[in-house]
Parts: structure tokens; sequence; C-alpha cells
């Protein structure tokens, strides 16, 4: 195993997701020889998707299935891969622009994965740390106004 090989593989998953891939697309990079597990962190009120751990291959599929139920999302990028080759672990930041389905409200936002790897290079961990307060706001149809609010106080 490579630091590069690790690299790519982050990658790959990244690419997928910029190029918005079906669910089963994403699934595969997901292992089969441990449980894996996705984990939004945040506080489950405000979003569906967040603070649940979603384990296992049909966890997974639910939690991609409620981004993409809630979730739009537009000219993702991805940047600054940390590679950890003792912990088997990738870093990296992503931007988007992103829009609550139901309301229409949209934000850009900066978010951040931690991808941990097994010994086949298969997710084990896929955690995302990202703008809970934006996607709840935006959820109730609130961000809007919370935006002119803020412009108006500045």
């Amino acid at each position: 195993m490579t630091r590069e090989y690790l690299l790519m593989a982050a990658q790959a998953l990244c690419n997928d997701f910029t190029s918005q891939k079906d669910v089963n697309t994403l699934l595969s990079y997901f292992s089969t020889s441990v449980e894996p597990e996705a984990y939004e962190h945040g506080k489950p009120a405000l979003a569906p998707f967040l603070g649940h751990r979603f384990s296992g291959h049909e966890g997974i599929e639910t939690y991609f299935g409620l981004l993409v139920k809630h979730i739009l999302y537009k000219d993702m990028q991805f940047s600054e891969y940390l590679v950890d080759m003792e912990e088997m672990k990738v870093a990296v930041k992503g931007q988007a622009v992103f829009t609550w389905v139901s309301t229409g409200e949209h934000w850009e936002e900066t978010f951040a994965y931690v991808l941990d790897y097994d010994k086949h290079v298969k997710l084990k961990r896929y955690q995302v740390w990202a703008d809970s307060g934006a996607a709840y706001l935006a959820r109730l149809g609130q961000l809007e106004e919370v935006r002119v609010h803020a412009l108006e106080g500045s």
C-alpha cells in the first residue's frame, strides 16, 4: 500500500461525488469485509441525515437516499487532501453550492470529509463536518431572511 494509492482512492470517491454519480456507484466504495458506517456530524433535529450512525450498506444507502431527497448540489470541488498512512485515513476539504429541495433555498459551503479505509482500500467509515446551521435554516425556509437581517445589521 502506498500513499499515492490511498490518495487515488479518496480522489476517485470525491470525483464521483463531483460528477453526481448514483447511489450504487457511491456504495461500491464501501467495505464488504467490515460493517461500514456513514456519519454526518450535527444535531439530529436540524436535518434527517445529521447525527445518526448509518451502518452497513443498507444504512449507508438510507443516508445517501436522505441526501438525494433533501439536498441538491452544484459546483462541488475538493482540495487539500491529507493522507495518514498509519491510520489509513484521508481528510479532504470540499466546497459546493447546496439547495434544500423543498424550499429552494441555497447556500455556499465549505465542508470536510474524513475517510477511514480498510486493508482492501474500501471505506469503513465516512464522516462529514458541514454547515448544519445553514442546512437547518434552508430546511425551514428562513436562510434568506437571516441573510438579509445579517446584512442590514452590519
